[in-house]
Order: C-alpha cells, then sequence, then structure tokens
C-alpha cells in the first residue's frame, strides 16, 4: 500500500486510498506536471511477480489508451517503478450508478435511458476500436457531478482480434451473459446483454436474477427468462421494455445487431416511449428455448467455478460499496456439450436440405417408382427480392438477375432513408410472380420536416439526449437568469414545435442562474437619485421608510439594506431609509425655583444639549412655560439672580418631549 505522499515518476504524489479491487489499488494522486488531479490503478504486490497478471495489466492499458471518449474515463500513461505497476487515469468525482439506484430506488424511465445512451455511446466507442468491456455493471459506470456518465474500469477488457474474444474473467455474475455463463466465450453482443440487465436494474431497482452461489445465478442466466420489467414497474412504456427484453434474449443472434443499432432505438424511446417499434427477430431453431441444465453440466459449472475476488474497484468514490465477493468471475468450460449439440443440429440440417432437394430434382430414387408430380410455381413463378435502401440501379440490376422489370413510382420524404433509397415495393419482397412482372419502386425525395421537441427546463444533459434523439446538432451557450435553476435550460432556438430537418441546429440557452453583483451606495442621495443609481446597477429600490436624522438632511438616504459592497443577485430589491430631518422636540412645564432670593427678579433661562439658550424669562413674567421646535432630546434649566446673569442661584436637566 502506497503511503500519503509517495511521488511516483517524480511527477505523481498519492493523497489519498479511494478504492481497492481483487487485483488492484486505486489512488487519488496530484499529477505535479499539469496541475490536476488524477486516479492511480496500482497493481497488489501479491500479483507484481506473476508475470500473467502483469502482462493482463499492461494489456488493460494498452486496450483502454486507445479509447478517447467523453463517456469514458480516460487513461492519462502506464509505467512500473521499483516493482509497482500502475496505471493513470482520469479522475472524476461523482458517484458509481450502483450507489445511485440504491439511493432512489428506481429510475424514471426518462432519466434511465438518458443514462443508457450515455453508456451506450461509451461503449460504441471501445467497440469501434475492437475492445469488449466484458464487465458492464453499475459499479463500473459513474455519474459525476456534472451529470455526465462514464464508463470505467477495462480491466479485463481484451483487444479484439478477430469477431469473438476469448474471457479469462468475467465480470459480475449478475451482469453477465449466458454464453459468458456457459463457457466464457465472449462477443460484443455479450456488452449488449450486460447493459440490458443493468437498464432493467434502472428501472425495477433490482437485477432479474439473483441466488446464494454464482453458480446458482449463472444457471439462471442460461435458462431462466426474466421477469418482465413492466411487471415490477407498471408505467415502464413499452418501447423501454422492449429495449430491455431485446437486449437481454438468451441467444445473441436475437439482439441487436450492434450497439449502434441499440443507440437509435434508446433515442427513439425518448421522444417516442409509448410506441412499439422494436422488432426481435423471430425464433429460429432451438432459439430462445428453455434448455435445463444437465447435472454433468452444471458439474462443469461448478467445477470451473472458483471464488474471486472481482476487479471491481470503486475508483471514484471513497464509501464502501456493498459486498459482492459472491459475484466473482466464473468461467465454465462446457465445449464439450455444446459440440455435441452443434453436430446433431447440422446433421438434421442437412437431412432436411437434402429432403428439400431431393423433392424438387428427384436426386435419390428410392424404389422402382417415380416421381409423378412436381411443383408447378417452382417452375413457372420467381420470389420477388427485397429492394429496401437499394438505389435505383442497385434494385434494377436485382431484378434483371431475377428476370423482373422495374418501374419507379411516387417520391415521399423521409427521414428514415437516405435520399434516393427505395422506401417500398410493390410486389412485396418474397412474393411469388411470373417472369417479367413490373415491380412499382417508391423512392426516398429527401429527408422530411421533424418537429423540434420542447426542451425549455429541462437539463442540459436531458436537452441534448432528446434533440440528438430527435436527429437535430446542439449549440449550448450560457446566459444569467433571475427565474430559470443554474444549469437547466432557459430558452431554444427554434422554439418547440416548430419544423427543421435531420441534421439542423438547435441553440439552446442554459442558465448561469442569478448575476451576482454588487450593489452601490445610494447613502446621501435623494430617493429619486437612489432609485435611478440602483436599477441602473441591476437592481430594484424595494421598502422606503423614513427616519428623523441631525446628519443627513430631509429627503436624503440615511441607510440602506442591504449595505453598498454586499453582493447579490439581479434584480435584488434594496431597502431604504429616508431622512425626515432634525428630530423636534417641546418643553412644557411649570417653574418653581427654589433657593431664589426674590421670585419677582429672578431670572430663568432654558438651554439645548448644545449649551445654546432656547428661552429666557423672568419668573414674575411666567411660570408656566411652553417651547415647540427643539431640535434635542435633552436640555437644562438655570436660573439667576437677576437678568444680568452674573448669580447662578441654581441648574437642573430637562428631557424634551418628541414632537
Amino acid at each position: 500500500m502506497l503511503s500519503t505522499g509517495t511521488i511516483l515518476a517524480n511527477r505523481y504524489e498519492i493523497l489519498e486510498k479511494i478504492g481497492t479491487g481483487g487485483m488492484s489499488d486505486v489512488y487519488k494522486a496530484l499529477d505535479h506536471s499539469l496541475g490536476r488531479e488524477v486516479a492511480i490503478k496500482v497493481m497488489k504486490a501479491e500479483f507484481s511477480q506473476d508475470s500473467t497478471f502483469v502482462s493482463k495489466f499492461r494489456a488493460e492499458a494498452q486496450a483502454a489508451a486507445l479509447l478517447e471518449h467523453p463517456n469514458i474515463v480516460n487513461i492519462y500513461d502506464v509505467g512500473s517503478e521499483d516493482g509497482l505497476y500502475y496505471i493513470v487515469m482520469e479522475y472524476v468525482e461523482g458517484i458509481t450508478l450502483k450507489n445511485y439506484i440504491s439511493s432512489k430506488g428506481r429510475l424514471g424511465y426518462n432519466e434511465a435511458v438518458s443514462i443508457a445512451i450515455q453508456v451506450a455511446k461509451g461503449i460504441e466507442a471501445a467497440h469501434s476500436k475492437g475492445i469488449v468491456h466484458q464487465d458492464i455493471k453499475p459499479q463500473n459506470i459513474i455519474i459525476s457531478k456534472d451529470g455526465k456518465v462514464k464508463v470505467t474500469d477495462f480491466g479485463i477488457a481484451r483487444a479484439a482480434t478477430s469477431n469473438t474474444i476469448h474471457a479469462d474473467m468475467m465480470g459480475s455474475v449478475h451482469y453477465i451473459s449466458p454464453e459468458q455463463a456457459r463457457n466464457g466465450f465472449v462477443t460484443y453482443s455479450s456488452d449488449i446483454y450486460s447493459l440490458g440487465i443493468v437498464m432493467y436494474e434502472m428501472v425495477t431497482g433490482r437485477v432479474p436474477f439473483d441466488g446464494d452461489t454464482t453458480v446458482a445465478v449463472a444457471i439462471q442466466h442460461i435458462q431462466s427468462p426474466i421477469t418482465p420489467p413492466e411487471k415490477l414497474s407498471p408505467d415502464l412504456p413499452v418501447s423501454v421494455s422492449r429495449i430491455i427484453q431485446k437486449c437481454t434474449m438468451k441467444s445473441p443472434e436475437r439482439r441487436y445487431e450492434s450497439v449502434s443499432a441499440l443507440l437509435v432505438d434508446l433515442k427513439k424511446a425518448l421522444m417516442h416511449p409509448d410506441e412499439d417499434f422494436v422488432v426481435i427477430p423471430d425464433n429460429q431453431p432451438d432459439m430462445e428455448k428453455t434448455r435445463v441444465i444437465t447435472k454433468d453440466e452444471e458439474d462443469e459449472i461448478r467445477r470451473q467455478t472458483r471464488p474471486v475476488n472481482k476487479d471491481s474497484e470503486k475508483v471514484y468514490e471513497p464509501e464502501d460499496e456493498e459486498d459482492e465477493s459472491d459475484d466473482g468471475p466464473i468461467n465454465p468450460k462446457m465445449d464439450k456439450a455444446i459440440t455435441i449439440m452443434g453436430i446433431a443440429a447440422a446433421v438434421v440440417i442437412v437431412a432436411i436440405i437434402l429432403f428439400m432437394l431431393n423433392s424438387v430434382f428427384d436426386i435419390f430414387k428410392f424404389g422402382k417408382g417415380k416421381r409423378t408430380s412436381t411443383s408447378t410455381e417452382q417452375t413457372t413463378t420467381v420470389a420477388v427480392p427485397d429492394l429496401e435502401k437499394m438505389t435505383f440501379e442497385e434494385a434494377r440490376a436485382a431484378l434483371t438477375d431475377k428476370g423482373l422489370e422495374i418501374r419507379k413510382g411516387e417520391e415521399e420524404a423521409s427521414d428514415k432513408f437516405d435520399k434516393g433509397q427505395i422506401m417500398s415495393q410493390d410486389p412485396a419482397a418474397g412474393e411469388k410472380v411470373s417472369p417479367g412482372t413490373t415491380v412499382v419502386v417508391t423512392i426516398c425525395s429527401g429527408e422530411g420536416d421533424i418537429d423540434i421537441p420542447q426542451v425549455t427546463g429541462k437539463t442540459e444533459a436531458q436537452a441534448e439526449s432528446e434533440l440528438e434523439a430527435a436527429g437535430f446538432e446542439v449549440s449550448a451557450k450560457e446566459s444569467y437568469s433571475d427565474d430559470v435553476a443554474k444549469g437547466y435550460v432557459m430558452s431554444q432556438t427554434p422554439v418547440a414545435g416548430e419544423k427543421g430537418k435531420k441534421g439542423d441546429t438547435v441553440i439552446i440557452t442554459i442558465s448561469k442562474g442569478a448575476e451576482s453583483l454588487e450593489i452601490p451606495s445610494v447613502i446621501g442621495k435623494s430617493q429619486s437619485a437612489a432609485t435611478g443609481t440602483l436599477e441602473n446597477a441591476g437592481f430594484a429600490a424595494g421598502d422606503i421608510s423614513e427616519s428623523p436624522s441631525d446628519k443627513y438632511p430631509k429627503g436624503q438616504v440615511m441607510a440602506q439594506s442591504p449595505g453598498a459592497g454586499t453582493k447579490a443577485g439581479k434584480g435584488t430589491k434594496v431597502s431604504l431609509v429616508i431622512s425626515t430631518g432634525a428630530a423636534t422636540y417641546s418643553f412644557s412645564d411649570v417653574i418653581e425655583p427654589s433657593d431664589t432670593d426674590n421670585y419677582d427678579s429672578n431670572y430663568v433661562v432654558l438651554k439645548d444639549a448644545k449649551g445654546n439658550a432656547i428661552k429666557h424669562w423672568t419668573i414674575n413674567q411666567a411660570t408656566d412655560v411652553s417651547v415647540n421646535g427643539i431640535t434635542t432630546s435633552t436640555g437644562t434649566v438655570v436660573v439667576y439672580s437677576d437678568s444680568s446673569m452674573e448669580e447662578q442661584l441654581s441648574s437642573y436637566a430637562v428631557t424634551f418631549k418628541s414632537e
């Protein structure tokens, strides 16, 4: 185990351990050369001396390094140091799909399909490079904080040298295909099956097969039918259910022929969820039949199955995942049983072919009699070939070979066919007609108009998925909004309901949230000037109140909230307090001075808090005094012996009343 602070290749500083698996540990590290965080997968010490494991580890890096796609965790570097073998990968902060499903119980079909589309895009990129993942499961799918979905852990993937790959190690048993469970023989179709199981779990909240042992689960994949997902999720649209059904067919031949074909249906399901457009090939002999595992086959599976820790690192999430040690790799070698079944099937097929040839051409003579009748249809009619998606010239050549004629019918617009391709024909493909019959074909005149979907109010990822599914290109830009939450579409051009052609660009504007601005100071301004200043800065005047002030003249702003310099969203209302001018007070009292020698000549002076004389009088003039308009709240009454104010007899403080 590497300790914090360890430096690899004079470049990568280990920060913390974030995951572990069967044959490697995963660390979060800092790449000092590029100043970015990375994830480093380091082979465990007990395997570093094993040349087979080292070879597999290097093969993983070489295969995964070929992949560069937004929905795949990128490989940056690979190396070895002091007996340690490591791979440097993109660090993605987020949550595994497994934990996401656990937290939500099950996902809505829209969200599940959107996630499946992103996963399928990643798998499609891998398949285009000849790489089969072999371990597609929710634990190996990361949802980043910004909503991007990435496939990780190509730990058992191999570059395909032919159309198939033989796996020495298989992924979690809950998600493996029947052919993996039976004999470890893997094709691109195996990844499609595993993705189908992942989709099943997303929409139902559970895996279709479970058991106490890996053997029990593996046998169910081989011979048990899957409970239809709509029985567990009654509100599941028919298109999504049918897509899952086609992905999880027991026979690879009945699944989608490629991930690209699967993507077409997934995108269509977002637009037309309630349409039953998924086409599943008809049963062929011995296909999709429930075949009971024999005792010898089960023993072989048990013999070849050994408990192994899965190499399913939770690379990007420090929380502990559920223990899945029973989901370890199994590799049952069933070649002998399959070979016997194949030979038997071949014998039956050859017998059928020989019988048909004999019935037509009388190749074999049985007994002395001879064939007394022949099929007139076989000698006087010909089957019309399938001309769909051919050009007119290609169709002419195909029909000429059959002795048939061709004629152009009407042209029609379509977004399902390329311009110039044949869309339909009459007579239909396979129909028996006489030589010389003319086949009328309908040719595509180009793409028709498509309704632009409504994506305002949706997340950027959802909007992109729906628009791409409808056949449009997407261009995104950002803008501040006071009404639309950050990360959601606030507008689109063209608007929903308008028509466009496949390949047209729809511009979506993504909200950056409310714009954060600095509130200006309006203290000392008049109310109208303050309001104008706030509006020019992107704010508005809020509540207006009044209060007296010795500092600010009447009509000026004496306070504001929020205060000047505060950061706030555009349109925030700022409350203002307007000065009513200095406060005024009144004085009303009966003067009864004490300690005076002569009441008639005593001279009284009323002063404010600043010492200014407000009023003065002699006792013989007034004893009941009232004064208004005083500008301080307190004052002093001073009594003098006479008007010369040379001799002060007494003084006392007074509090004025607010007017």
